[in-house]
């Protein structure tokens, strides 16, 4: 019997996989690994198209998400963190989107399938990756003109929607957005997911997943954590969580807080350390698992993993960490109306006068 992620999480930490794109980098491809048979002719270059390689290399990727299954993961995530037409625009390979998922969801399956046939214990989870684009709702284009956009709201629902469509076909057990740097594109997302479900009557777990860029503890879009998780809180998640940019280290204190601020179950998978001059990821896998190890001792996190830089040996300490402790109790949060722009601000029983809008004194 297969278990739902919902019946497991309640249980033990899950263990989500590491960097697909540090593992695709390990195998050395060339440009006519990415083009295949298929795309011979194509005008562009496709060479760093990850998400290509699941229609022209599939057994590169069902390779890589059997190493992390071996390694202890208790989800996987699909190859498909640009897999949207709004990235593929870039490689003109906006004709090749659902195809792309839907073949990564085929893959990522297909690995759990012969992971389980092959003796692997326990229940294995299927994550499609949903990527930020490279694209943002909330920041202008241009620094004379604050109101310029290079993309729509209803642009970029309509590509989310595009990619869940080929990540349900093909049959993932969660949907992950991830690495957000702008909760509009977020917002974007859930929207998108939330009209699919709507239009075919069913429900998947979904996980968020931000991102903090520095120490001053906010998004790229100058949200802090607290806002952030505000804004994605209309949404019946399974889990909120932090991944990239900030190494374990870097990543404490905000897994900290956002384990305290939110009756979501929590989910952290940072990235191997900082990267160094040459954008290489050096942490060893030890120092990393030791790291994290912190996370899990507090009772902070209900799903680890990794990101940049990460590899199965880095899941595989980390996994073995996670062995030692309970996952995290969700605490019991009072109601109050919450409400976020880059802040947050509370309304609380004991609050004055709350004036909304805006005056100008002429």
């Amino acid at each position: 019997m297969k278990y739902s992620p919902e019946d497991i999480i309640a249980q033990k930490i899950l263990i989500l996989d590491g960097a697909m794109g540090t593992m695709i980098q390990k195998q050395d491809l060339n440009e006519d690994s990415y083009r295949g048979s298929l795309f011979g002719d194509h005008p562009l270059p496709l060479k760093g198209n990850y998400d290509i390689l699941n229609i022209t290399c599939p057994d590169v990727i069902r390779k890589i998400h059997t190493a992390y299954l071996e390694a202890g993961a208790d989800i996987i995530s699909t190859n498909t963190f640009n897999a949207n037409a709004v990235s593929q625009a870039d490689y003109k390979m906006e004709d090749q989107v659902y195809r792309m998922n839907l073949e990564a969801a085929h893959l990522a399956g297909e690995a759990v399938s012969l992971f389980e046939k092959s003796g692997g214990s326990g229940s294995r989870f299927v994550a499609g990756a949903i990527g930020p684009t490279n694209r943002t709702a909330s920041m202008s284009s241009d620094v004379n003109d604050p109101g310029a956009r290079q993309i729509t709201f209803d642009e970029l629902a309509e590509a989310y929607s595009e990619q869940v469509r080929g990540l349900i076909d093909g049959g993932v057990d969660i949907l992950l957005i991830e690495t957000v740097f702008d909760v509009l594109n977020c917002k974007a997302a859930l929207y998108g997911i939330s009209n699919i479900f709507e239009e075919r009557g069913i429900s998947l777990p979904v996980m968020v997943s931000g991102t903090i860029t520095d120490a001053s503890g906010r998004t790229l879009t100058g949200q802090t954590l607290e806002a952030f998780l505000v804004s994605v809180s209309h949404f019946p998640l399974f889990s909120v969580g932090l991944n990239c940019a900030l190494g374990a280290e870097q990543l404490r204190p905000f897994v900290q807080e956002l384990s305290g601020k939110t009756d979501f179950y929590v989910s952290a998978h940072p990235n191997a350390g900082l990267p160094d001059q040459f954008g290489q990821y050096n942490q060893s896998a030890e120092h990393m698992a030791m790291v994290t190890e912190d996370f899990m001792k507090e009772g902070w996190v209900n799903i680890i993993g990794g990101c940049c830089g990460t590899t199965p040996l880095h899941i595989r300490k980390i996994a073995e960490s996670a062995k030692k402790y309970p996952p995290r109790q969700r605490p019991l949060l009072k109601k109050y109306t919450r409400l976020s722009g880059l802040e947050v601000l509370t309304i609380t029983p004991e609050a004055n006068f709350v004036n909304i809008g805006e005056r100008t004194n002429v």
